[in-house]
């Protein structure tokens, strides 16, 4: 499980009286590192750095860059690299692919022990009740569901989601081949390894609901060893997480198009306007946030713009004016609650790739600075 990079340093109290992981990526070989040196480029440590502290500014659940350092030491890949180590921190890297580890070897004592200390470590009300370890998966599930959401409310892909890249704790962990969607489109994969859009934009939360399925079996034999009724209580909150998941979507793109309350027709205003994205090709991140500059100054220009034949979304728009006069948010209200759902800031791939090749061919490290500096503040 794993590429072998990664070592856990231990735990710190934070000056919040948080505890923490601290852990380092690319300090060299470890036990899991098989045929690898565990090293790691100047590029993939520039990349997590950007785009975790860009999640963290967008009020996303990640894991934290604490520092990045050059090592020295020549990296070799295709070519030789810089390299250089990442330290992060995050409320727990224990991994959905963690409990595997321990199923496969039939460990259950093991696995009890890991069990007993992610609910004390991360849900410790769950120690007093009858079923803890059942609990300990709906918690995940109601993590992740949302985790999920919010990432696709800001166009995340995260490239790579397999169970060794799902946290417990609801945190974005492992920003290897990911990406911000550009142009509106579903199908969007990033990674070159996923050939068959696996882990799609628009697949994201089926990967979630089958790592935690996965979840769901190595708990089996804590929640009830060999009971139908287990798998049957487990089961079930597999199939809650589609439920968890749509709420927390619907409730996510709701900010985005400034409703506060829940109507039915809803969800297909949402998808009305997601297709015309589609259709259009429309950028993800100025589209959305172009409809809330249309909804603080009644301007809908600039948002009518972006479309070569601007009928449709205007008929949309009108659709979404009338809606919100049925809304709780006061009109004067809503441009500030779409201000803080739609960026204007995200960590484009091309400012990510100029930023790596600068540090990587000539040592340069402004353009980092300068894009780390814009992240911070993405509203």
């Amino acid at each position: 499980l794993g590429d072998g990079r990664a070592i856990l340093l231990g735990e710190a109290i934070d000056r919040r009286g948080q505890r923490r992981d601290i852990q380092l990526k690319g300090a060299g070989r470890t036990p899991y590192s098989r045929g690898g040196d565990g090293r790691a480029a100047i590029g993939p440590v520039i990349r997590e750095y950007l785009v975790s502290e860009a999640m963290h500014a967008l009020g996303i659940p990640t894991t934290r860059a604490l520092a990045a350092v050059t090592t020295g030491d020549d990296v070799y890949r295709d070519t030789v690299l810089p390299g250089a180590v990442l330290t992060r921190v995050a409320d727990s890297h224990i991994r959905v692919g963690t409990f595997q580890f321990f199923a496969a070897r039939g460990d259950v004592d093991g696995l009890k022990a890991l069990a007993d200390y992610a609910i004390g470590r991360l849900y410790p009300d769950l120690a007093s009740e009858p079923t803890p370890y059942l609990g300990l998966l709906r918690r995940v599930a109601e993590r992740q569901a949302s985790l999920v959401a919010a990432w696709l409310g800001v166009g995340f892909i995260h490239g790579v989601m397999n169970t060794d890249n799902s946290s417990i704790s609801g945190e974005t962990i492992d920003f290897g081949p990911c990406a911000f969607m550009e142009a509106y489109d579903p199908a969007t994969v990033f990674s070159s390894i996923d050939r068959n859009g696996r882990y799609a934009y628009q697949n994201q939360a089926g990967i979630a609901q089958w790592n935690l399925a996965r979840l769901a079996e190595t708990l089996l034999p804590l929640i009830d060893a060999g009971s139908e009724k287990a798998v049957q209580a487990a089961n079930q909150v597999v199939v809650d997480f589609a439920r968890m998941f749509t709420e927390a979507w619907y409730a996510t793109m709701r900010r985005k198009i400034g409703l506060a309350s829940e109507e039915e027709a809803d969800g297909e205003l949402i998808q009305a306007l997601l297709d015309l994205l589609e259709a259009n090709e429309i950028d993800f991140t100025r589209g959305f946030r172009l409809l809330a500059e249309a909804a603080e100054n009644a301007e809908e220009n600039g948002f009518l713009s972006l479309f070569a034949e601007p009928t449709g979304p205007r008929q949309w728009i009108a659709r979404w004016h009338a809606r919100a006069r049925r809304d709780v948010v006061a009109d004067d209200a809503r441009p500030a609650l779409m201000r803080g759902a739609n960026p204007v800031y995200i960590p484009r791939n091309h400012l990510v790739e100029e930023a790596i090749q600068a540090a990587a061919e000539r040592g340069d490290l402004e353009p980092f600075e300068q894009l780390a500096a814009v992240l911070a503040h993405p509203y």
